[in-house]
């Protein structure tokens, strides 16, 4: 027995330095790769009137009442308008010693200038190499070499409960540091489809945005990119972009400088347990298509509503949000296998995706389009006015990008564009279309019983 008990202590004697190799303290951490992390300043010039609005208010009674009510004293004049500095922060971290920078995409969005500033002191101007507002990822670069840069690590190998460190800087505070562990894997939000998010309850603020999420192995895992919260501050729960996502992204915006994704073509929905029943499968699974659009991949594949897609590329469909995850990182012109559930059988279909268009060139059918600043709207119905007793308005029945970042929300009914009423889905793009890249509308919405503007910042993807 003694015998047996001190072997057992000596493997745990020469199993503990194996493990402390490979797990780091925090503080050596950010000793180590905290100088790879640094504090990004943005300046824009914004138009304001003399009263001291950072927007140009539209002509006409009702927003002059709006702005009478929600901002007081006074009306806001229709004196000159001055371009006035906007300064921005945010945090990103460097990917290769030759200067190349990963960050948020807001962060930099609309800039006029961007600054670098690293853990020495040392500034830098930086040129934006591009953005992708669909994950939200850019890419920066300054003139620099062998400089420190991060190592990068498989966020597929994250568990949930594992300890994770982010740097940044919270409100201008630079290379602050927080810990905490990873909450869930492959979250889906209301705003994107592209990204499955790592979910923490490491404390992120505003200026940690761009700023990595490192393991216990020094390894960037992630990009802190937004929170959760009811008050616009930090409540516990914090996202980021996995970093395998966020590389991907990279590269196309280096090479290229736009993101290529593939296109299949569908509405999806959820496969709920009584759905599951109803078509005789074993258990809620996959992505059921709720609409084929005309003319697309889906289509030509011969997909058909009612197809429930339970395999993609050999890869399986959990859940409804993996599809366009799945579809998005998939290249176009690329030949994907399907595995589809129809009828009580399964079948194998072979799709040639095609290539998402920008959010402002994506047209659907059947009353639907998507329109620049990401709106999917419809035109009301006689029976849709009689009932909220008005005589026009858009539904919104989709939300993306600029549109979902400004908060309007599906089952909103736009009335107005900068207080000129749109009845059409083709007249709202129009007004939409002349608003210049940076600037913004002011979108009258019906919300409930009552109505209110809604400030939407178009930034031109």
């Amino acid at each position: 027995m003694r015998a047996t008990l001190a072997a057992t202590a000596l493997v745990l004697t020469l199993s503990a330095p194996a493990v402390a190799k490979e797990v780091m303290d925090v503080a050596d951490l950010v000793e180590t790769h905290g100088p790879a992390v640094v504090n990004i300043s943005t300046t824009k010039l914004v138009k304001r009137n003399t009263e001291g609005f950072p927007f140009v208010i539209p002509d006409g009674e009702d927003m002059q009442e709006f702005f009478r009510r929600f901002f007081p004293p006074g009306v806001p004049g229709r004196g000159p308008v001055e371009e006035i500095p906007a300064r921005g922060a945010g945090s990103g971290f460097i990917v290769s010693k030759d200067g190349y920078i990963l960050t948020n995409a807001h962060v930099v969005r609309g800039a006029d200038e961007v600054e670098v500033k690293l853990i020495d002191k040392r500034t830098f101007s930086a040129k934006v190499v591009g953005a992708d507002n669909r994950t939200d990822v850019a890419v920066i670069k300054i003139m620099a070499n062998n400089l420190p840069a991060v190592k990068l690590g498989d966020p597929t190998r994250l568990r949930v409960g594992e300890a994770v460190v982010a740097i940044g800087s919270p409100f201008g505070f630079e290379n602050s540091v927080t810990a905490g562990i990873v909450s869930a894997k492959g979250r889906s939000l209301p705003s994107e489809s592209y990204v499955p998010y790592i979910q923490t309850d490491v404390a992120i603020n505003p200026g940690n945005s761009g700023g990595p999420l490192f393991n216990m192995k020094g390894e960037v895992v992630g990009i802190n990119s937004q929170i959760y919260s009811r008050s616009g501050g930090y409540q516990g729960v914090s996202f980021a972009i996995p970093i395998d996502v966020a590389m991907e992204v990279a590269g196309q915006l280096k090479a290229g400088g736009k993101v290529l994704r593939g296109w299949l073509g569908v509405v999806i929905q959820e496969v709920t347990a009584d759905l599951a029943e109803s078509f005789g499968m074993d258990r809620p699974r996959g992505a059921l298509i709720a609409q084929v659009q005309a003319d697309s991949p889906a289509a030509r594949a011969g997909l058909l509503a009612a197809d429930v897609i339970l395999m993609f590329g050999g890869k399986p469909v959990e859940n409804a949000d993996d599809l366009p995850r799945m579809v998005g990182m998939a290249k176009p012109g690329a030949r994907i296998p399907l595995q589809v559930w129809r009828k009580g059988k399964m079948q194998e279909i072979t799709v040639v995706l095609g290539e998402l268009p920008g959010e402002e060139q994506l047209a659907g059918k059947n009353g639907k389009t998507y329109s620049r600043g990401g709106l999917a709207l419809s035109e009301l119905t006689a029976d849709q006015r009689r009932e909220l007793k008005i005589d026009h308005g858009l539904l919104v029945e989709e939300v993306t990008g600029d549109a979902a970042r400004a908060g309007i929300r599906v089952g909103d009914v736009i009335l107005a564009v900068n207080n000129g009423r749109v009845a059409t889905v083709e007249a709202f793009r129009r007004e939409i279309a002349a608003i210049p890249k940076g600037k913004s509308a002011a979108i009258l919405v019906r919300r409930g019983e009552g109505s209110l503007y809604i400030p939407l910042k178009i930034s031109g993807e």
